[in-house]
């Protein structure tokens, strides 16, 4: 039995982040859904999951190069799995318990330093915690945390497999 070549494995991968966000940009534009700082992070880190799968694919390096390329993912998608798992804990928090609304993006880049940006937008808000979409009884970073699990599974398949 022939294993996929590491090449068209990166290549599905990237294709499943396009349908990712496709699906994040339907709910945002069609549905009206507004996404908060932790789904705008969730949202770099599957693109950045998904161009260094891109890359790989276009490559197709040897194994020392696929090692690479899957610890670079492995490292894209935790992050997106520790933001996932940030906003499902904040849907569990009671409301009373959440931290303030942040202002919107545009003011917080004009008024605030890079790092503080940061440091808000992966804390959290009242925003991140509200759920306003459910498919199957799980939300949207339930959705979401699911597939970076799944990113993170590939990318140790590819670091680990032996071709």
């Amino acid at each position: 039995m022939s294993l996929a070549s590491p090449r068209s494995l990166f290549l599905l991968a990237f294709l499943a982040c396009v349908a990712v966000m496709g699906g994040a940009l339907y709910l945002e534009h069609a549905l009206g859904l507004e996404p908060c700082p932790l789904c705008i992070v969730q949202r770099i880190f599957i693109i950045a999951f998904g161009i260094v799968c891109l890359i790989a694919a276009l490559h197709g390096p040897e194994r020392t190069g696929q090692r690479v390329y899957a610890v670079l993912t492995l490292l894209f998608a935790a992050g997106g799995a520790a933001t996932a798992g940030r906003q499902v804990w904040l849907q569990s928090v009671p409301a009373d318990q959440l931290p303030a609304c942040l202002p919107s993006l545009d003011y917080m880049m004009e008024a605030l330093p890079f790092q503080d940006i940061v440091k808000l937008m992966l804390h959290g808000t009242a925003d991140c915690a509200e759920v306003t979409w459910t498919l199957f009884g799980m939300s949207i970073p339930e959705w979401s945390l699911l597939a970076f699990a799944g990113c993170i599974f590939f990318s140790l398949y590819q670091l680990l497999r032996r071709v």
